[in-house]
């Protein structure tokens, strides 16, 4: 009998990656259940990323420390019905720079590297799993860089709400304030200005 928690992942999967019954009940052994506390780390930095998890419930941030300034800095907040790993670790087996936190009790099904690996030679579905979450990553990298390039922090401000409209309730304004790479009175004063728009 299938869980209620693996009926979710199999809804993302076909919606995902188009993925087949027979591609989801070969991978169905795989998946594994993981509850996380709130800042538990599903990836530390200069460690190799070994899994990719499907999120639950709960959300986390991805952010490296500057080794200079020993300063925090948000790249991504990371919610549920996503999939989580470090990319380019995952696939180069090569440590990666920096950390995912569990900012909520979260909860995850998580597969092994090595088990995809196994998936991507039985099934063309799998291989394109694969495909589109590196281009989903991709995408966020890109994504992430031109709007660091080319907006504001208050047109960053204002993308941030309304891709992921719950976040202000979610996460701390000095983790927001990070991501959009300012201090934390920026941040008050775009606030502020646009309340009175």
């Amino acid at each position: 009998m299938i869980s209620a928690k693996h009926l979710i992942l199999q809804h993302q999967l076909k919606q995902f990656a188009q993925l087949s019954e027979a591609d989801m009940l070969m991978a169905n052994k795989y998946w594994r259940f993981r509850t996380m506390g709130r800042h538990e780390f599903f990836n530390f930095s200069n460690s190799i990323c070994r899994h990719v998890g499907f999120v639950l419930k709960g959300l986390f941030r991805v952010y490296y420390v500057d080794p200079n300034t020993e300063l925090e800095h948000n790249l991504y907040f990371i919610a549920e019905n996503t999939f989580l790993t470090s990319l380019k670790s995952l696939l180069t087996r090569t440590t990666c720079p920096y950390l995912i936190e569990a900012l909520e009790d979260a909860e995850l099904l998580v597969i092994e590297h090595e088990h995809l690996q196994q998936l991507y030679a039985q099934s063309h579905g799998w291989e394109r799993f694969g495909r589109i979450l590196a281009e989903q990553y991709f995408l966020f990298n890109q994504t992430r860089s031109e709007s660091l390039l080319t907006q504001t922090a208050e047109e960053r401000y204002v993308a941030l709400i309304e891709n992921q409209p719950d976040i202000l309730n979610r996460v701390s304004l000095g983790h927001i304030a990070s991501y959009l790479g300012i201090k934390g009175p920026s941040l008050s004063r775009i606030r502020a200005q646009l309340t009175h728009k």
